[in-house]
């Protein structure tokens, strides 16, 4: 077994999505001084956004992401917080990819970044998949989406509990694909972006 030397990014997470990048700088100082929490990784996305992401335990989380409220006022476009974060999420997170070998690919994407982690734990928890990976709003203009895979009922049923958790989040758009191609599946493998595959 391997010692993982990162810091604990569990039992809860929280991120603060912020429209500016001084709004967002002067909410994450705040954020780091109101308590002692584990995780707090800041910084730029596209289009011009700031997000800081905050682990540790519970009740430290919940105060400090309380601070980011307070000081990022008006910039705040959205929160999450995460009591209990499923640990494919926080592995997805960190960027660890999966290749697609289930009955079938469910996909979910979201105009900002802090709905799509709602909707990938609701559905990690809600139903027996797998989270191949979650894309974070760089190189998709602020979006973020996630690739559901596992038996059709099981994708399914985490897509809609997913979706449902984030129904009034703007642009939220939703399939289920049965039965993914094999050259889709080899394309979802490779690289997501459109840039990347038609280069190889």
């Amino acid at each position: 077994m391997t010692m993982d030397s990162r810091p604990a990014i569990e039992p809860a997470l929280a991120l603060l999505e912020l429209d500016s990048i001084a709004a967002g700088i002067e909410a994450g100082d705040a954020m780091a001084k109101r308590a002692p929490i584990d995780v707090i990784r800041a910084g730029t996305v596209h289009p011009g956004k700031y997000l800081i992401l905050l682990g540790g335990a519970v009740a430290d989380v919940e105060e400090a992401l309380d601070a980011g409220r307070e000081v990022g006022a008006s910039s705040v476009l959205d929160i999450v917080f995460l009591p209990n974060v499923h640990p494919e999420l926080v592995a997805a997170i960190r960027g660890e990819r999966r290749a697609a070998d289930g009955e079938a690919l469910g996909v979910i994407e979201t105009a900002t970044v802090a709905p799509i982690i709602e909707a990938a734990d609701a559905g990690l928890k809600g139903a027996r998949v797998r989270l191949l990976e979650l894309h974070l709003a760089d190189d998709l203009g602020g979006k973020g989406y996630l690739l559901f895979d596992g038996p059709l009922a099981d994708v399914e049923a985490a897509v809609e509990i997913g979706v449902a958790r984030i129904a009034a989040s703007p642009g939220l758009g939703w399939r289920v694909i049965p039965q993914l191609h094999a050259e889709m599946a080899d394309n979802l493998a490779a690289d997501a972006r459109f840039a990347a595959r038609v280069r190889g």
